[in-house]
């Protein structure tokens, strides 16, 4: 990756949880700790699934602003402190880049097929050919890249270092099938995400008339 230090485990969950709320929901951004821990925790949209403790967040946003990748926002307008990410100030990325990264970090490696559509609240994709283009793009960033190729067509995000591919796990990985439900999940979750912004566009018509 770049010349930046690795991110642990931690980081990349926090970091990740601050991307999708900013690029997905921005009227709940930036985030309150206790939103941000409930973030993290979702059941849905996450893997692995995790616990993490208030103290165990603390700290990461503690080692995200050392590194230049988190910020707390307080005073004027807010009531608490709150947090929000500087990842695409810190690296020159744009937002179809950063909606690439957030899938990887909180959902790790993925298809071109799942990112296309699993990034579709953050950034619509045209088709498979441009996610493809941007991950090569990503995968050949100077000093470094922030993607890598992986076994089964897969992409891995390099913010939290190398991921594991041992011999062993690359042999087991070619010869387990996919799952059956692979795509149909997908192209659920891409239909949730086309029904909630119908639901806010309908809030929002709906309030003029109030």
């Amino acid at each position: 990756m770049t010349g930046m230090e690795a991110l642990d485990a931690r980081e990349v969950r926090v970091l990740g949880a601050l991307l999708e709320k900013d690029m997905a929901t921005p009227e709940y951004y930036p985030l309150t700790l206790n939103a941000l821990v409930n973030a993290c925790n979702q059941k849905s949209s996450r893997e692995p699934v995790v616990n993490y403790s208030e103290e165990t967040v603390q700290q990461a946003l503690a080692m995200l602003r050392h590194k230049g990748l988190a910020t707390q926002i307080s005073g004027s307008g807010h009531r608490v402190e709150k947090y929000g990410h500087r990842l695409g100030e810190r690296l020159n990325l744009g937002r179809r880049e950063l909606a690439l990264l957030c899938v990887l970090m909180l959902r790790g490696p993925q298809t071109v097929g799942e990112l296309r559509g699993r990034t579709e609240r953050m950034h619509e994709f045209a088709d498979l050919e441009e996610v493809e283009r941007c991950l090569e793009g990503l995968g050949s960033l100077d000093p470094g890249p922030l993607v890598k190729a992986m076994p089964r067509g897969r992409w891995a995000q390099l913010l939290g270092g190398e991921p594991e591919t041992s011999a062993e796990a690359s042999s087991e990985e070619t010869a387990r099938p996919e799952p059956a439900g692979a795509g149909l999940e997908a192209r659920l979750e891409a239909l949730e995400a086309e029904i909630e912004q119908l639901k806010r566009q309908f809030e929002g018509f709906r309030k003029q008339f109030e």
